[in-house]
Order: C-alpha cells, then structure tokens, then sequence
C-alpha cells in the first residue's frame, strides 16, 4: 500500500511539472503573439536575436536606436521549454538572457546592429557580463538564417583586432526565443532609478546613444 502511494505521488509531481512547463511554453507564445500583434502591417520588419549579459542593459541600448521598431527581452539558447526568469537567472536551464530586435532593414542593417550590440556589452568576458557571473550572461549572436551567419562571422573578424583580449561570442542558430515576464520589457525605462539600473545599465545604455548618437531616434 505504502509503494501504490509512493508511485502515486511520483506520478503526481510528474504531472504537475509537465504541466508547468506546457504552461509556461503557452504564454511564453502568447506573449510573443501579443507582441507581434502590435506591428505595422505596411512594413517588412527583420529580426535579429543577441545575448550580451544582462537583458535590461541590451533592450534599453537597442530601443533608442531609429529603424528598432521594439526589443523585447527573453531567453535563447536552451533546450528546455520552461524558460522563466527564476529558473534562467539562476543557471537552471542552459538558456541565455537575450533580446530580440525588430527592425526596419531600409533604416537601419543589420550589421549597423553588430556593431551596437559589440559596444553595449564586452565580448571578451566569458560567461559573464560584470557583476553577472554564469552561462546564462554568456555573450552569443544568435542567426536567424545564412546571411546573419555570414555577417556575424565576418564582423568578429574584423574588430577582433580592436579588443586586447579574444572575442568569445558564440554563434548559433536560433531555435526558440522566449519573450520574458512582462515587468521585464522596457524595465530600464520604468525603474530608472533602481541601483542596478543606474550602476550597471546607464553607463552601457549611454556609451551607445554617444557613439551612434546620428542613430538615436528623435524624442517626440
């Protein structure tokens, strides 16, 4: 009897974790849904998908530039589909804080983007990003077809030279992006004074908008 409800319990928790995840796939969907559902039908928009550290810091680098139609923050790069913050953050899954960018390609290239991303983070660092320590800081350009590949490969060769130490940014196909939690998106925009914001993230976010400040997108 005590084995019957040993196994029945096992089952249980199975259940509930195989729901969780399923759950946690489903709205990840909807949210990307939810997202999509906001773009213009009258433009052809690109999509280009970075790890760099932390999300909050890439997001907010990439949104001040004009032809950036919306970055959204989220995970890549793992094999599990149960991507949330608590679990990423913490090194539990093999997925990556990254952030997918939608962009007017008649406005702004993807290879102008190369060059945004390799300023708003340190693609020397390997597996961490500052104070964010673990593979899921981990520096990685995600490709979406064969001429991102391409693009990517030849930029890392040629600022390679630039940096003191080796470039360890990853490439790899894209296989999945989860849209992260919703108190995630524009959070350097709504917690502009949380001290991680203004110690970690502002530097980064302005050491862009100076360096391609003929890209910012004019303040309406």
């Amino acid at each position: 009897m005590r084995s019957f409800k040993l196994a029945s319990l096992i089952l249980l928790f199975g259940l509930l974790i195989s729901s969780s995840c399923v759950s946690n796939a489903s709205e990840s969907r909807n949210r990307h849904t939810n997202i999509t559902k906001e773009f213009p039908s009258d433009i052809k928009l690109d999509t280009a998908t970075f790890a760099g550290g932390c999300f909050w810091c890439i997001e907010a680098s990439f949104e001040q530039i004009e032809g950036v139609f919306e970055a959204v923050s989220g995970y890549a790069g793992g094999t599990e589909n149960n991507a949330r913050y608590d679990l990423v953050s913490s090194g539990k899954t093999t997925h990556a804080e990254a952030v997918q960018i939608y962009f007017d390609p008649n406005k702004i290239t993807y290879e102008t983007l190369l060059d945004i991303l390799f300023t708003a983070h340190d693609p020397t660092q390997l597996n961490r990003q500052g104070p964010d320590v673990g593979k899921q800081y981990r520096s990685v350009v995600f490709y979406h077809n064969g001429a991102q590949k391409e693009i990517v490969s030849q930029k890392i060769r040629d600022i390679s030279p630039v940096f003191d130490r080796p470039i360890v940014t990853l490439i790899e196909p894209l296989v999945a992006f989860f849209p992260a939690e919703d108190y995630h998106q524009d959070y350097e925009k709504n917690n502009p004074y949380q001290p991680y914001v203004l110690s970690v993230s502002k530097p980064k976010i302005d050491l862009v908008a100076k360096k391609f400040k003929a890209l910012l997108k004019v303040p309406k």
